[in-house]
């Protein structure tokens, strides 16, 4: 499972940490990351990634700490990253592009084209496996990306604003994809946004100024919705908790 343990980070040396003292260990199936912009969520998801060193703690999957040389391969395999911006080559079929990440990862020419194959299958593009990524649609390239991600086995999938830009048949979609997910892996969403939560989270964390505000189950969450409407529950209990920022 993912830890944060004691971790310190910051952007520059000479300026107050953004994420301090930061330890979580994240749950089991779907987990939403909720925070306004600029609370520290993409760059908590950056340090899960390996993407960003802590200053000092650790980020943990399982025994393997991401900022340890001889861990690091190890802990990219167990951890898949979907950026807000999936980046393909526009030329590459879906399963080349898919295929080419494998590769990207340390799999032979031969083992990548047969596990981006099983990745495409497992989230219903097999029949995309030759369209050109560069044509797809948002919600489809949200699909190839989380492909990339299963094409080295992660157990866990961390993704950043994945509805970002996405219109409602397309979150729709979205929904769907989260639920396909988690029947391989744990899932980590970071995300503003409270209008999907209660379709697709199991837990939620929510942090102000990269500290933890609220940390456990999306029903104890929506508990704090004071008698709101159904509809509006994510929102008023976020709303208790950080205010409207108004």
């Amino acid at each position: 499972m993912l830890k944060w343990d004691n971790v310190v980070f910051g952007y520059k040396k000479r300026y107050k940490p953004i994420i301090e003292n930061f330890t979580y260990e994240m749950r089991a199936g779907v987990t939403v990351l909720l925070g306004p912009n600029g609370a520290g969520k993409s760059t908590l998801l950056g340090l899960a990634s390996s993407a960003l060193s802590p200053w000092s703690g650790r980020v943990l999957a399982g025994e393997r700490d991401a900022s340890q040389r001889g861990d690091r391969r190890a802990y990219r395999a167990a951890v898949g990253w979907v950026p807000q911006q999936v980046q393909v080559i526009p030329a590459f079929s879906v399963r080349e592009q898919v295929a080419y990440f494998g590769w990207l990862k340390g799999y032979g020419r031969h083992e990548a084209w047969d596990r981006a194959g099983t990745a495409l299958e497992k989230l219903r593009l097999a029949d995309a496996a030759s369209a050109r990524v560069g044509r797809l649609s948002g919600g489809q390239l949200r699909r190839v990306g989380v492909a990339q991600a299963l094409v080295h086995d992660a157990s866990v999938i961390l993704m950043d604003e994945p509805t970002a830009g996405l219109d409602p048949a397309q979150r729709a979609g979205f929904r769907d994809l989260v639920r396909e997910v988690g029947e391989f892996a744990d899932v980590m969403i970071s995300t503003h946004q409270t209008e999907d939560l209660a379709e697709i989270a199991q837990s939620v964390l929510l942090i102000g100024d990269g500290s933890i505000r609220w940390d456990g189950s999306l029903p104890d969450f929506l508990g704090l919705a004071d008698g709101a409407s159904a509809s509006q529950q994510a929102e008023a209990a976020y709303v208790r908790l950080l205010g409207s920022g108004l």
